[in-house]
């Protein structure tokens, strides 16, 4: 993997567990040289109000203050400390869409020249969705590449031509469906979405999707399943079923992106596109 690459995954990791209160991370079992790490750290996270996803569950993660004084008190044994429960997929509990109140046209007017974050100078074309406004069907992805700014419509470069096949395969076609992002504009260096970005842009993915109103939502990689669920889950472990959000069902899979990397998970997601087939002939209608 590009050195770079591989740096802005870790860089992105460890900003997100930053925003979701983790002080550190017990690396025991990594090596010697990982083991360390500073006493009493005291870095402030930033919050952001607007979005707060479950906290992660692993038990090597700590997501308390850090205590003051010896700092050797401070390690703690994860398989003798007892974790408050955090909330799961199974219970955790989201408001019903509300009733359709407004068209996509007049949220794209509201979104107008965004200047809501740190994107928008950078941008060629905001990236709004593309497809039918009233589709039964719903892909939702995450942020917005070089072919999408530069053509200001979702998915039109390599990994939305393996889309195209993933729609196709289930016997629709691009029309009758509608994708769109989480982000509207692109991040740099098509890096990984930061949660004030998140926080910016998500309240007009969710007003999309109760204009839309479809009965079957496919949420394309972490990003786009972990924003709709409020989850930190691994998209490995939220996929191969279909869950509740919000009164509709809601299927997550791999970015078709990660697809070209990785081709061998191909026949994950054809199962995974098998549970929408299935979630679309049961509906009424």
């Amino acid at each position: 993997m590009n050195r770079e690459l591989l740096g802005e995954q870790i860089h992105g990791h460890l900003q997100l567990y930053r925003d979701l209160g983790v002080r550190y991370v017990d690396c025991s079992g990594m090596g010697a040289a990982s083991r360390r790490r500073p006493a009493n750290n005291q870095h402030d996270c930033n919050s952001i109000s607007s979005y707060s996803p479950a906290r992660a569950s692993c038990p090597h993660v700590s997501v308390n203050s850090p205590k003051t004084g010896n700092p050797k008190s401070e390690i703690r044994n994860p398989k003798s400390e007892t974790l408050t429960p955090q909330p799961t997929i199974e219970n955790l509990q989201l408001p019903p869409l509300p009733a359709a109140q407004e068209t996509l046209e007049a949220i794209l007017a509201d979104i107008g020249n965004c200047q809501r974050c740190k994107l928008a100078p950078a941008r060629t074309n905001l990236v709004f969705g593309s497809g039918n406004p009233h589709a039964g069907l719903m892909f939702v992805g995450e942020a917005p590449g070089a072919d999408e700014d530069a053509q200001g419509l979702p998915f039109v470069g390599r990994a939305g031509r393996l889309l195209t096949l993933i729609i196709e395969s289930i016997g629709f076609r691009r029309e009758d469906v509608y994708i769109c992002n989480i982000l509207k504009c692109r991040p740099p260096q098509n890096r990984n979405p930061e949660l004030d970005e998140i926080a910016a842009c998500e309240s007009f993915l969710f007003r999309q999707i109760a204009a839309v109103r479809p009965g079957v939502i496919v949420a394309l990689g972490a990003f786009g399943a972990q924003t709709l669920l409020r989850t930190t889950e691994a998209i490995g472990k939220l996929r191969g079923r279909a869950m509740n959000y919000r009164g509709v069902k809601l299927v997550a899979t791999y970015h078709p992106a990660y697809l070209l990397r990785s081709p061998l998970e191909k026949r994950k997601t054809w199962e995974d596109m098998r549970i929408v087939r299935d979630c679309l002939r049961s509906m009424p209608g």
